[in-house]
């Protein structure tokens, strides 16, 4: 049996929050497209392909991987469960790489998601595709779904039986960051496709039989073209009807390119209730879809906006308009405890706990920076990107 400590496998540096718990699995690497001026992920490094080989030897190694782990909870006296003291022990010891702990936990929780690595695996040929699928669902037990990103144009590019054949091998879920349909800010933020062909891609994923998640981006159009952003990306998704609908609130850090244009005049921000309010109008104008609105990362100001459409939307709508009820003071409040980790949304301002900390974190930032508080809360929003 190889040493633990000689066994890795490559791992690329992102996957979306809902694949947490999920192995990874490196198909290619980094964005072929890779200009977005929104996103800092991938700048300056090349993209390229893995060869069918390096993917199937990495699966190889997850194999012995957990064959080594099996093995080592006997030792323990676990009976070939992945328990917590096998879990103790493979992540505090020096003799297990971080690609072991990354199996370990994909074992213990025991949830069966891969996520293949990198931005845009539809990029390659149907036929590998199929034979890293189905090689993959062969050699590992214990697989439930699959996901990967993907663009919309190589979706787009892929004809209906390649995808319907891609999917039968056994790709799950595709997510898209469609990001917006708005085509004014589609070309300012040099996202390479249009509204029209991100429709299209979305209803062909739908079609092919994936379980499809399409990312919106509130505050991408900044001041001008905000109420673009929400009604032409709505109208898109009514005609897509995705199973998801992921909410991505934009965040400009410095290292970001969008940056520059931030920097130069050419582009104004959203505060956080304008991104709010143009959420708001978005959720408004989806109509005659059955996709269910998620708000999964600490970026949004608000993760309880969460629900079934149609049926979930007047509640979406009512925890929005509960934030905007609030009096000023309450809301800044909400926002710092928000971008501390405190709160999911404004009904948690009736937690004594997590209020009176956000209430000490307010008087500290007032006591060291007075004044500057919504510019501390941008600092402390930007850290998560």
């Amino acid at each position: 049996m190889p040493d633990p400590a000689r066994l890795s496998i490559e791992q690329g540096p992102i996957r979306p929050p809902s694949e947490a718990r999920s192995l990874f699995i490196r198909l290619t690497r980094n964005c072929p497209w890779n200009r977005c001026l929104f996103c800092p992920v991938y700048k300056r490094r090349k993209f390229s392909l893995r060869t069918i080989e390096e993917i199937k030897a990495d699966i190889d190694t997850v194999r012995t991987m957990i064959d080594q782990l099996t093995d080592l909870s006997w030792k323990l006296g676990e009976a070939g469960r992945i328990s917590d003291a096998l879990i103790s022990h493979v992540f505090h010891s020096p003799d297990y790489s971080d690609s072991h702990r990354n199996v370990a936990a994909w074992l213990y929780f025991g949830q069966g998601s891969v996520f293949l690595q990198d931005a845009n695996n539809l990029i390659l040929p149907a036929e590998d595709l199929v034979r890293v699928l189905e090689y993959l669902k062969a050699k590992i037990p214990g697989i439930t779904r699959v996901t990967t990103y993907a663009r919309s144009k190589s979706v787009k590019q892929k004809s209906l039986e390649s995808l319907k054949a891609i999917r039968w091998a056994g790709l799950d879920r595709i997510h898209i960051g469609l990001e917006t349909a708005h085509d004014p800010l589609l070309k300012f933020i040099k996202k390479g496709v249009s509204g029209a062909e991100q429709i299209e891609a979305g209803q062909k994923a739908v079609a092919a039989g994936f379980e499809l998640s399409e990312y919106f981006m509130p505050g991408l159009g900044g001041q001008a073209m905000s109420r673009g952003n929400a009604l032409d990306t709505a109208a898109a998704l009514n005609q897509i009807n995705a199973h998801f609908i992921r909410l991505r609130t934009l965040r400009v850090p410095r290292r970001v390119p969008l940056y520059d244009e931030l920097a130069a005049g050419r582009f104004s921000l959203l505060s956080d209730d304008e991104c709010l309010a143009e959420i708001r109008l978005f959720i408004e104008h989806l109509e005659g879809i059955t996709s269910r609105i998620v708000s999964d990362h600490i970026m949004n100001l608000i993760e309880t906006i969460q629900g079934r459409l149609p049926e979930d939307k007047a509640e979406m709508l009512a925890v929005i308009d509960r934030y905007f009820a609030l009096p000023e003071p309450e809301r800044l409040l909400y926002r710092l405890g928000r971008r501390a980790g405190l709160f999911r949304g404004p009904d948690d301002l009736a937690s004594p706990g997590h209020r009176a900390r956000a209430e000490s974190i307010l008087a500290q930032v007032r006591s060291q920076r007075p004044g500057q508080e919504e510019e501390v809360i941008k600092e402390m929003a930007d850290t998560y990107i």
